[in-house]
């Protein structure tokens, strides 16, 4: 039991994580052509993790180091007035958005409204040709019109259900759990080192 609740199910481990990025990596390629023009931006803090492992792996398949980078949201949140102490991380960005074709990497897509801050924080920064988004879990419940174009696995969930990934890098593991939420509790990512 972490302090959110209960662990339900393990419905990703470490090899499933490491595939689905992979392809993922093939994807993206696939679908832009090569590695030409994309940039990779991570939401900090687990997006910008699994971005680094996306980068890595177009570099193995492609043979291109593409740009990198890491995007703190939290003050572009909706619900920034209402959280008294926001965890403020820090973005790196330093390539030029301009015209490039920017991957949004996210770990679980929800609601969408992170995905709508962080849209948000990169306009404020540039404007790319583009924007994609990328996602390791898809769990539904969307609030806003807002779709991943890569997903590494759709996973069914209720409201009352947490879906959080958990990685190597800054947890001792990787995985996705989905955990039964306490009474009073929203869901949310893990914190940086587990629980």
């Amino acid at each position: 039991m972490t302090e959110t609740g209960t662990v339900k199910t393990v419905c990703m481990d470490a090899d499933e994580i490491e595939r689905s990025l992979t392809r993922i990596a093939h994807q993206i390629l696939e679908y832009n052509h090569g590695a030409g023009n994309i940039a990779l931006v991570g939401i900090v803090t687990r997006g910008d993790l699994l971005a680094k492992r996306l980068v890595e792996k177009i570099a193995e398949i492609e043979g291109v180091d593409v740009p990198l980078g890491r995007l703190d949201i939290s003050f572009y949140r909706d619900d920034f007035a209402t959280h008294l102490a926001p965890e403020v991380h820090s973005t790196d960005i330093l390539f030029d958005l301009d015209g490039k074709v920017v991957v949004l990497v996210d770990d679980v897509l929800y609601t969408g409204r992170t995905i709508r801050a962080a849209l948000d924080a990169l306009m404020d920064i540039g404007r790319p040709a583009a924007v994609q988004l990328a996602v390791l879990v898809d769990r539904g419940h969307r609030e806003l019109p807002i779709r991943a174009d890569y997903v590494g696995k759709n996973v069914p969930s209720s409201s009352d259900e947490n879906v959080r990934l958990f990685l190597e890098e800054v947890d001792g593991v990787s995985e996705v759990e989905i955990l039964e939420m306490a009474p009073g509790t929203r869901a949310g990512s893990a914190p940086l080192g587990g629980e």
